[in-house]
């Protein structure tokens, strides 16, 4: 098996473990444990808890001590084991804890499995640049994999998600001692813990308009689990008005269009930067949002079919416009020496204070508009869609920002 199809295989699998659970699993805390959307909003925060510290820390640990491919597969096993034991809990206080800890061991492996990709495709003298995009566009194919075995299964509200989950941890656990050693790079400088986790990048908070848009960032990665936790949910709260539509009966397919949006939306970055910069894509992604949670809103698995699918379609503008062109201006702002920081600083913004108060933030909201456990999800929803529409009138006056084609043509190369 020659060298880019190994790493096509970690990254389907690396994915795929999270497919399996991820969308879905709001739906059968709600629906078969009976937990309260705080409670649900809850455990989807440990994500973004694990991810204010965890990457950066294994990242120090597979540098200094141990080969990153073994790190892996120990992270992936443990994971594993966890989910298999989260699949018999029913109380929340053990679940939450349980997932947690998956989420601690889980996180640093989204970073560990690009780590792997970038060293294993230098040391075998392949191109990085030209060779991973398409090994990582396997990854999110493995998600929308999972996320479809789950569905046409009937397990979206079952604990048997977890097993799907776990079994495939398990087995990438066991591929990850398999592939080529990337021992630890001793030679090298050490890097602090500071700096592992982005925080000597804080010098970029110097500048107003780095200041504005970290804080935008975060505001807006508060937006990226809300529909992970609470989107399944709510497609199976019509199960009484619409049994049988589609988006009822296959409620991850229906969702899995968001997947698919996101990997063709990456395509068009490059041209959207070069041709009107950060600031008005930024824009188009917060509106994007007020969209995507807006037609939730007046969407159903019925006659407004469409209108949910045009909302999983615009996801992809959502998602892409601020996170992987977040990324690419963050890259182009820092100084060299504080690069790498500043992207784990993007992280820490996004995926974690981002995620952590988005997820606690989006319960309290599910549970403020529940009555008697019935939820008024239009209002939840607009609820959700204002927030973003405060978030886009407010960002053009307040992020400075003057666009330079000539400066970002090196994002079209």
């Amino acid at each position: 098996m020659g060298i880019p199809l190994r790493l096509t295989v970690m990254n389907f699998l690396q994915f795929f473990v999270w497919g399996a659970w991820l969308i879905s699993f709001g739906a059968y805390m709600i629906v078969t444990l009976g937990f309260s959307g705080g409670q649900v909003g809850s455990v989807y925060a440990t994500m973004g808890v694990a991810a204010l510290f965890m990457p950066g820390l294994m990242g120090i640990v597979a540098d200094r001590w141990v080969n990153a491919e073994r790190l892996y597969g120990v992270l992936h096993l443990t994971g594993a084991g966890l989910l298999l034991w989260a699949s018999t809990v029913r109380d929340f206080d053990t679940l939450y804890m349980i997932m947690l800890l998956n989420a601690i061991v889980y996180m640093p492996t989204i970073a560990l499995n690009n780590a792997l990709s970038y060293r294993v495709l230098e040391q075998n003298g392949l191109n990085v640049i030209r060779k991973f995009p398409p090994i990582r566009v396997w990854g999110t194919v493995g998600f929308i994999v999972a996320m479809w075995m789950v569905d046409l299964a009937g397990w979206t509200k079952s604990e048997l998600q977890l097993y799907i989950s776990s079994g495939a941890a398990a087995l990438l656990g066991l591929y990850g001692f398999t592939l080529p050693a990337c021992p630890p790079a001793r030679e090298v400088a050490k890097k602090s813990v500071v700096s592992a986790l982005g925080l000597d990048a804080f010098v970029l908070f110097r500048r107003t308009q780095m200041l504005v848009f970290f804080i935008f960032a975060m505001m807006l990665g508060a937006a990226l689990q809300i529909t992970n936790a609470f989107g399944g949910a709510f497609l199976a709260d019509f199960a009484t008005t619409y049994p049988d539509s589609f988006g009822v009966r296959h409620p991850n397919i229906l969702i899995s269009i968001s997947q698919i949006s996101e990997t063709l939306f990456i395509l068009t970055i490059p041209f959207f930067l070069h041709r009107f910069g950060i600031k008005i894509v930024m824009l188009l992604s917060i509106f994007a949002w007020v969209l995507r949670f807006g037609l939730f809103a007046v969407g159903d698995p019925g006659a407004g079919l469409w209108l949910l699918v045009l909302s999983m379609i615009i996801y992809g503008m959502a998602f892409d416009f601020f996170n992987i062109s977040g990324s690419l201006y963050v890259d182009r702002e820092a100084e060299g020496s504080i690069r790498a920081s500043a992207q784990g600083l993007f992280m820490v913004m996004t995926n974690g204070l981002g995620a952590f108060f988005g997820s606690i933030g989006a319960g309290m909201v599910v549970d403020h508009f529940t009555v008697d456990g019935v939820k008024d999800w239009p209002s939840i929803w607009f609820t959700f869609a204002g927030y973003a529409l405060v978030l886009g009138i407010l960002f053009p006056f307040l992020f400075r920002y003057r666009h330079d084609p000539a400066a970002m043509a090196v994002v079209r190369r």
